[in-house]
């Protein structure tokens, strides 16, 4: 054993703070990067938020009016002083001497003008907020004068509240209510019911005979059979042969017509009109309650039409956090010295690195953006029919920088474009190669021809996944079966005997 030295040389990857927090940016949304950077800002003193939005724009504005005005009647003001004080040097006298008779009787005159002024303003004080025709005011809320939906549950208490029953199956038909779903389903069974809450399966069942006796019908059934024969049962219509008809809603779904008439005992015109009388009902009674107002998804980045013939390309600013480094205050603070020098040196660089951050976040969202707009042109201009294939290689070398940063970028991102707003993602699409070698087709532009074929399809001519194969490789796409039919399952497109089933029961 023997010590000695040796020097060894290597490369390795350090991840440094600064560098992780780049790559978190550039993968957060952009409601994910407002909540961190507001945690940013109340824990660095030196950063601050600038007034980017249009609300606080609008306040500015507002406040820089009511300033002006101020400044103008206090010039005003000091105008009148002045003038009177020149009249009364020049007279002699005070003003009240001059033109005395005028003087009183306008004093009569304003003191009776603002008089009625208070009490017509007094009268149109009590109509409150409702009265008022101001609408473009900064105190107007739209949202405010909105009524709250109700919720399913409320709706279901209320009329619980209202119900002659006995406390104990109140209690369990408030437990039952608690349990169903957002469409109106019951789902668990009266003995998990019976178990949890101890009562006797008699009581179960008379509290669900209760909630499935409240509005809307069809509430608190337990399947879509029972919720059919729900409503049927309200609208006096569940005679025997709708009865079988109901209990058989899997043959109806393959559209097996002619033995459902067997079944039922009826002719092919009385299914037809059974049929329209399900097709009316409401499968899902609970779904008008409480539903929450859809938000609109707010694009990163805006892709519009020039007057060149090109496509423009910009950043959603308004959903950008904008900060900036406050070097007054930390001049100001750090003449002290010592530790808080030290803790101020420190809140600079990370308040620096943040904002370079941001900068390079946006820099290289719309370095990618416009990359994928070129790439997609034919999209933009024609519609999905001409989606090219795309991966993140081709993007990557194109823009020269790595797969996982284009990854980043197009994670949780969107694209507000002429054919409507898309995840970035979206325009990444496998491809699919052509019969004669030429250019690849994208499996997404392939998917919307399936679903075109389909939709046009006559009823006497059903196509079949091999037919729709057929006409695909006429077309110049070399496409097997089976991916044929993995496109169409994944659109919820039925096989060519369930839709020949479905469309001849429409006859």
């Amino acid at each position: 054993m023997s010590m000695h030295l040796q020097l060894r040389q290597s490369q390795s990857l350090v991840m440094t703070p600064q560098l992780q927090q780049a790559i978190k940016l550039l993968q957060m949304s952009n409601l994910d990067l407002a909540e961190y950077v507001s945690q940013e800002i109340e824990r660095n003193p030196l950063l601050e938020a600038t007034s980017s939005t249009p609300e606080e724009r609008r306040d500015r504005e507002q406040n820089e009016e009511r300033q002006v005005k101020q400044d103008g009647n206090d010039a005003s003001t000091a105008l009148k002083t002045d003038s009177a004080t020149r009249a009364e040097e020049t007279f002699d006298t005070g003003l009240e001497n001059i033109y005395a008779d005028e003087a009183r009787a306008d004093t009569m005159n304003n003191n009776a003008s603002d008089n009625a002024a208070a009490q017509e303003a007094s009268a149109w004080a009590s109509v409150g907020n409702g009265g008022s025709s101001r609408f473009d005011g900064p105190d107007f809320d739209l949202e405010s004068t909105l009524t709250e939906d109700i919720s399913l549950r409320d709706h279901l208490l209320n009329q619980l509240g209202l119900a002659a029953v006995s406390p104990i199956i109140r209690v369990i038909a408030s437990d039952l209510i608690e349990q169903i779903d957002e469409a109106g389903y019951l789902k668990i069974e009266d003995e998990a019911i019976a178990e949890r809450l101890g009562a006797e399966p008699a009581d179960i069942a008379a509290a669900v005979g209760v909630v499935q006796g409240f509005e809307p019908v069809g509430i608190g059934a337990r399947d879509l059979a029972d919720c059919i024969r729900l409503q049927l049962t309200d609208l006096n219509r569940l005679d025997p042969a709708m009865a079988t008809l109901v209990d058989n809603l899997d043959m109806l779904a393959k559209g097996d017509i002619p033995k459902l008439c067997k079944l039922c005992g009826v002719e092919l015109d009385d299914m037809r009109d059974m049929v329209a009388e399900i097709r009316a009902l409401d499968p899902k009674p609970g779904a008008r309650f409480g539903g929450e107002i859809a938000q609109t998804m707010v694009p990163d980045v805006y892709v519009r039409a020039n007057e060149l013939g090109s496509w423009g390309i910009e950043l959603n600013a308004d959903t950008l956090p904008k900060v900036l480094v406050n070097t007054r205050y930390a001049a100001e603070v750090g003449k002290g010295g010592g530790e808080v020098q030290a803790y101020l040196t420190e809140c600079i660089q990370s308040a620096n690195w943040l904002v370079k951050s941001l900068d390079q976040r946006a820099r290289t969202i719309l370095k990618v953006a416009s990359e994928i707009v070129k790439q997609q042109d034919g999209f933009l201009a024609h519609g999905v029919s001409e989606l090219r294939p795309l991966n993140l290689k081709t993007v990557a070398d194109a823009i020269e920088m790595h797969e996982s940063t284009v990854s980043r970028v197009t994670s949780n991102k969107f694209i507000a474009t002429p054919r409507g707003v898309f995840e970035l993602k979206f325009f990444f699409t496998a491809a699919i190669q052509a019969t004669d070698g030429g250019e690849s087709y994208s499996a997404e532009s392939i998917r919307h021809k399936i679903r075109q074929m389909i939709d046009e399809e006559d009823q006497k001519s059903i196509l079949s996944d091999d037919k729709i194969v057929k006409i695909l490789r006429d077309q110049g796409v070399d496409i097997a079966r089976r991916t044929v039919a993995k496109y169409r399952e994944a659109m919820n497109i039925p096989s060519s005997v369930q839709r020949r089933r479905a469309k001849a029961s429409l006859v």
